[in-house]
């Protein structure tokens, strides 16, 4: 019963030193590649550097206890911090102790949030988010980050909150561009983007294994860090006008409780929502991807307590919203981790570094970090994905589009709610008017198909029908419009047989309708009978007085009601 709760409990009793020393090996790794992440990320937050490093140490260990992922890696990602620089950016002012504390507050008030919907096991709402907004939104965020990163890459001062006043501030600025700070930015560019590309197979072809390549490719961002700041020092390249990441504090951050500020909680509390769904979303879909892999169960209710958990300790710990990240799981996944307990030695490793590391990061340019920055969120813009929406469904990419537009346009927040609502109206207008067939048997089979796709034989003065939708509100009243055209059409129809195998569920609406098909079929001479109905249909239906008042019959099969009802025409023909 604990181990439902407290998932560590499953896999630590059989937890042996070859395991330790896979997670151990997967840990370095992943510390390597996070700690230059995890100062950009806070940056790009709005936060001073350590934050970063403070939000990478207790939601790993948290996540160990709690999550049922075994190489899910936990920390700041860069479509999350957007978003707290989105929710915070427009009620304090940035660098103050006040947006360092609303922050904290919405990494509280996220956490608490997942936990609730964990505990209520309410992590089907997450699928509201279909896969084209969330697309659509990451892509959009991408380009939103990448281009908020440019004004370090130029080491110029762009204001602006939305994409239009983004660019016209830097196309503004560029004359101002300090040129020693765009060679640091763009060579670290380039250097990293090559690096993802030829790093590896360059390794390969020195003689190294090719784990070992992968590992070290890996570490490419480090390389940039140590080189970027040694030239800094080397050039004093700080009075040249390079912008650097400055002193950033030894030691590990004091626990302590946010304080609660109710007007401010009111105010966060939707951008809090919002953070903690889309980071759950991605931190189950790239948990389960992995799971996949290794034949690995994932509990999404449980996943919510354990990120929610995670963003708790986050907050208590001086950090901001914090989610499962796709590349440093991926890492992490390669470099071998097979617990959850590789997360909590990364977290030792960011501990050792935000403790006697700090200091050798004084000199670290700003336009490197940025540069870290755009090269990762540049691999979330998913043009592939946009151009087979637009083929495969004109309805799911308008979703998409009004996502992508809306972020762009008016702010992550607005956009992510335009494509959810266009999502629902979409479903709802698709659901209202579903796609409905007059079947026929074909011949020498008991299969029953459209008439107008297949040669199918039909019985006189019968009827058969298939609604390919659930009959609820939204279409109720377009299940009679839909039976009331097709009867008036055919005079000599004398039985109506209603398909229902692609209908799960009838809701009091429907219902309602079919009690007056009934009734109205009654009275014109014509008997309604229903066919394949589902047993949980069904289990509803009893509960009601329709089956009583049906004309007709139910029957098990549509060949079973075809069949019968033409022997019975055929049996009055003859006695007639």
């Amino acid at each position: 019963m604990f181990s439902r709760y407290f998932p560590i409990l499953t896999w630590a009793s059989t937890y042996r030193r070859d395991t330790f020393s896979a997670d151990a090996i997967a840990a370095i790794i992943v510390t390597i590649m996070l700690i230059p992440q995890s100062l950009a990320y806070a940056l790009l937050a709005g936060l001073p550097p350590e934050i970063g490093l403070y939000a990478s140490i207790a939601p790993l260990v948290i996540y160990t206890i709690f999550g049922t992922s075994m190489t899910l890696a936990v920390g700041p990602v860069a479509v999350t911090s957007l978003m707290t620089a989105s929710a915070i950016g427009e009620l304090m002012a940035r660098g103050t102790p006040e947006y360092l504390g609303a922050a904290i507050v919405l990494a509280l008030i996220s956490g608490l949030i997942l936990i609730a919907m964990g505990v209520a096991r309410l992590g089907f709402l997450a699928n509201f988010l279909s896969h084209p907004v969330i697309s659509g939104f990451i892509t959009a965020s991408a380009v939103i980050i990448a281009l908020s990163q440019m004004k370090h890459i130029f080491g110029i001062h762009v204001e602006g909150h939305n994409l239009i006043e983004q660019i016209s501030s830097l196309i503004a600025s560029l004359s101002d561009t300090n040129l020693s700070t765009l060679a640091i930015g763009a060579s670290t560019i380039g250097f990293l983007f090559w690096s993802r590309r030829m790093l590896a197979l360059l390794l390969e072809q020195i003689g190294l294994s090719k784990w070992m390549a992968n590992s070290l490719s890996k570490a490419a961002p480090v390389v940039a860090v140590i080189a970027t700041t040694v030239a800094v020092w080397a050039l004093d390249l700080q009075a040249a006008g390079v912008a650097v990441v400055g002193d950033i504090p030894r030691g590990l951050p004091i626990p302590t409780l946010p304080s609660f500020d109710a007007a401010l909680w009111s105010m966060l509390f939707l951008p809090a929502l919002m953070i903690g769904v889309v980071g759950y979303v991605e931190t189950i879909s790239v948990a389960q991807t992995l799971a996949a892999k290794r034949r690995e169960r994932i509990d999404p209710d449980q996943e919510l307590v354990a990120m929610g958990a995670a963003n708790v300790g986050a907050a208590i710990s001086g950090g901001f919203p914090v989610t499962g990240g796709f590349s440093r799981s991926i890492v992490n996944f390669d470099a071998g981790a097979r617990t959850p307990a590789a997360g909590a030695l990364t977290a030792i490793g960011i501990a050792i570094a935000t403790m006697f590391l700090t200091p050798l990061l004084f000199l670290l340019p700003k336009a490197t970090l940025a540069a870290t920055i755009i090269v990762a969120v540049l691999t979330l813009i998913d043009v592939e994905t946009i151009r087979r929406t637009w083929a495969y469904s004109k309805s799911d990419f308008a979703a998409m589009f009004a996502t992508i537009v809306g972020t762009l346009v008016l702010g992550v927040e607005i956009g992510i709610t335009a494509g959810v609502l266009l999502s629902l109206a979409l479903f709802l207008a698709r659901t209202s008017h579903p796609h409905f067939a007059i079947v026929g048997r074909v011949p020498e089979t008991e299969h029953y198909r459209n008439v107008k796709r297949h040669s199918v034989e039909t019985t006189p003065g019968v009827l058969s029908i298939r609604i390919d939708e659930s009959l609820y509100f939204p279409n109720a009243r377009f299940l009679e419009d839909t039976i009331n055209e097709a009867i008036s059409e055919r005079t000599e129809i004398r039985d109506v047989i209603l398909m229902c195998s692609a209908v799960n569920s009838i809701d009091a609406s429907a219902l309602e309708s079919l009690q007056h098909i009934n009734l109205r079929l009654k009275d014109a001479g014509i008997t309604l009978h229903l066919s394949e109905v589902k047993g949980p249909v069904m289990d509803r239906l009893k509960r009601s007085h329709f089956l009583d008042r049906l004309a007709g019959n139910v029957f098990l099969s549509q060949f079973d009601a075809d069949n019968e009802i033409r022997n019975r025409n055929a049996l009055h023909t003859v006695q007639t």
